[in-house]
């Protein structure tokens, strides 16, 4: 079977990728890692009115002249209160964020004036417009400030709140259902028999896919014979969007799945040019997608992030789904290549350039912790000390 490229696998399963009908309205309080279903268009202008950006005074330019002016205070203006019109010849003592009385034409910040009494001494000779922030400087009226498709960060959050957002329209939530394949299997707590390994895939997907706020189905383990892959694909077929397991994928006879998603729906499987994570089977049974990841554990971890993971944000609707990777100086040599594409566990260190984790085995896990992202080899070219290399940072998997 030939290898696909990951170009081509990437985009052959963003082609299949269907986003979930429904939406919500949602607190916005509540609305983080959510994904707008439209755009959020403020109805005024932020902020408001012009106000000051420092605490200090409000005066007129043409009032001072010279560094060491005295004028009186005529008023107080704290935060939430509106003052009234500036006479000529005084100051009002103002706070930050309070709106600029009319006729005051900058702000001179505390620290550059003297308190006397009812009067200050101003050393300094401000320039118009000194520390204000202009009416709808930030937002204008009418404007759309986010669009359906994004997802809702903190920053987010915070803009919507600023125009008076209590609720969102959100999409719903993407229903997951995973279970994983192999007798091998055990879990923590369970001992250990020989020949056994515990299940870290369960623990690794549950927090990717809880990360990206789907609603997960964990239907464990399920026995290495085809009659019960089968019964544990029509279970997760019902009420669920995608269905994702871990092991089982390959074409040997103790690996059922291929068979099994034959025998409910329809499927692809493909051997894609990367290295972890050669196998991959995408199909579809009943309405749901099906991906079937590779078991060993870094191979799991790798595929998703590069490759299920914007088929996943495209399902919830997100509109920019691909990750946005970063040109920097590897500090090591790589000098085996394969004709497979290679990601790379690496760490940025505090030069700004890339470290290697010594042991890139697809069974290492130990190497996904100590990283903070993935380095690409191109097929067949070597990577030398100093070279320019493309590093994927991972994501941010709990926002």
């Amino acid at each position: 079977m030939s290898l696909l490229s990951f170009e081509d696998a990437r985009t052959q399963l963003l082609a299949q990728a269907r986003p979930v009908a429904g939406t919500e309205l949602v607190s916005t309080l509540k609305a983080r890692g959510r994904v707008l279903a439209d755009d959020l268009v403020s109805g005024f202008d932020v902020p408001p009115l012009d106000n000051s950006a420092m605490d200090g005074y409000a005066v007129r330019c043409a009032d001072i002249p010279a560094a060491g002016t005295r004028l009186p205070v005529s008023q107080r203006i704290p935060a939430g209160a509106v003052g009234h019109p500036l006479a000529a010849g005084s100051v009002a003592r103002i706070f930050t964020g309070a709106p600029v009385p009319p006729g005051a034409d900058a702000i001179v910040m505390q620290e550059l004036c003297e308190r006397e009494g009812d009067e200050v001494v101003i050393n300094h000779v401000p320039q118009l417009g000194d520390s204000i922030r202009r009416r709808g400087e930030d937002i204008a009226i009418s404007q759309a400030v986010l669009t359906a498709g994004t997802r809702l960060r903190a920053q987010e959050l915070g803009l919507a709140a600023s125009i008076g957002i209590p609720a969102v329209s959100v999409h719903r939530r993407l229903k997951v259902a995973i279970f994983f394949t192999g007798d091998e299997l055990v879990m923590p707590g369970e001992p250990l028999r020989e020949g056994a390994i515990y299940n870290s895939n369960r623990f690794v997907l549950n927090a990717l896919l809880e990360g990206m706020g789907c609603e997960v189905t964990d239907l464990g383990i399920v026995a290495d014979t085809l009659d019960a892959t089968r019964q544990a694909l029509r279970t997760a077929a019902h009420g669920h969007d995608v269905i994702i397991t871990s092991g089982g994928v390959s074409v040997g006879e103790e690996d059922h799945v291929k068979p099994a998603v034959e025998a409910e729906g329809s499927l692809d499987l493909w051997n894609i040019a990367i290295k972890p994570g050669k196998p991959l089977a995408y199909g579809r049974v009943g309405e749901a997608a099906f991906i079937g990841l590779p078991g060993n554990p870094v191979s799991t971890f790798v595929t998703f992030l590069l490759l299920v993971r914007p088929f996943l944000l495209k399902c919830q609707g997100v509109r920019d789904v691909l990750p946005k990777p970063l040109q920097l100086r590897a500090d090591f040599d790589w000098l085996k290549p394969i004709k497979r594409r290679e990601f790379l566990r690496v760490q940025v260190n505090a030069e700004g350039g890339l470290v290697l984790f010594d042991n890139q085995g697809s069974g290492v896990l130990t190497s996904t912790v100590w990283a903070d992202g993935l380095a690409e080899v191109p097929p067949g070219e070597p990577i030398r000390c100093g070279q320019m290399v493309t590093y994927y940072p991972f994501p941010d998997l709990l926002d």
